[in-house]
């Protein structure tokens, strides 16, 4: 039951991301909306204070390099774009696509991994997965942001 209401649970934050993602390619990129996310999730990490949700190495190396190897698809489809001297997200149709993709590779994993390691270590794992995912990701959209604001800068004085 726990599997299905996480799965469940999964699902509709994949879904909030997906809206957040298509409204926040409305809107001017900055440093802070590119940074603070993984900051904010880190606090997660607090859970492995119980004992209940602690992994072992072998599970967090596991998690980790399964969460990096993740994140080059987000990587490959997170590109900005300079429009009206400032710097936006593109629209990737290709995005919505690959997390509808990784969600129901997660949802596999969790269905399958469930019968051989109990739900509390799972739970963490799939966190560290997640937390390996998001921060690769964000720092590659922070070097192509700080590429493009050079760019801006080197133009606005090249114009003055």
């Amino acid at each position: 039951m726990m599997i299905i209401i996480s799965s469940v649970i999964a699902a509709a934050m994949a879904i909030a991301v997906m809206i957040v993602r298509i409204k926040s390619s409305d809107k001017p990129a900055s440093p802070k909306k590119i940074i603070l996310p993984p900051i904010f999730m880190s606090t997660g990490a607090l859970m492995f204070f119980i004992p209940f949700f602690r992994v072992t190495g072998e599970e967090f190396l596991e998690a980790i390099t399964l969460g990096v190897i993740f994140s080059i698809f987000l990587i490959k489809t997170s590109k900005f774009e300079i429009k009206n001297n400032e710097i936006y997200l593109k629209r990737s149709k290709a995005f919505v696509f690959i997390l509808i993709g990784l969600l129901v590779i997660r949802i596999a994993m969790k269905s399958i991994l469930s019968t051989t390691i109990d739900y509390g270590a799972l739970s963490g794992m799939f966190w560290i997965l997640a937390f390996g995912m998001i921060v690769p990701w964000r720092i590659a959209m922070f070097v192509s942001y700080r590429k493009l604001s050079n760019e801006l800068k080197t133009a606005d004085i090249q114009m003055n």
